[in-house]
């Protein structure tokens, strides 16, 4: 009985041990992955944002949606885009932005009904800058380059 007792013990007081060893490994690699992802999440770059925005009379009015800008850019009504644009006047895939030798370019991307940039149409590559509206059918986009304030 006494050899039964005892196998009995050190079987508990391994498994306290096991549970305790994957217990702290778990906890390490925890702390690992957060600092990772801290650490990364700072070395992200912020390229600036489209601040979406809406004609009302005659006057462009911000809706409260901002969307950052990716070194490719693209609008359009599918909701594969990095801008979905829900208006029936928006192509599929209507526009794109491009991050090219650190100047952005608009390209319409052959959409129905056109592209505006400030209000001109868009029919070949162009080059924008800070404070540029992209206009698709009932939407409008400024432009905000730079760091993004979150």
């Amino acid at each position: 009985m006494e050899i039964a007792v005892l196998l009995f013990i050190l079987r508990v007081v391994s498994a306290g041990l096991l549970i305790a060893f994957m217990g702290s490994l778990s906890w390490l690699v925890l702390r690992e992955y957060r600092r990772t992802v801290i650490e990364s999440a700072g070395q992200r770059r912020s390229y600036g944002q489209l601040v979406s925005m809406l004609e009302v009379d005659g006057k462009l009015l911000k809706t409260g949606q901002n969307y950052p800008l990716l070194p490719l850019t693209s609008l359009g009504r599918s909701p594969t885009n990095s801008v979905p644009i829900e208006d029936n006047f928006a192509s599929g895939e209507h526009a794109v932005l491009a991050r090219r030798s650190d100047q952005w370019w608009l390209e319409d991307r052959r959409s129905r009904n056109g592209t505006t940039l400030n209000g001109i149409p868009v029919k070949k590559p162009v080059i924008v800058t800070d404070g540029d509206v992209i206009g698709i059918g009932k939407m409008h986009f400024r432009i905000e380059l730079g760091e993004v304030v979150r």
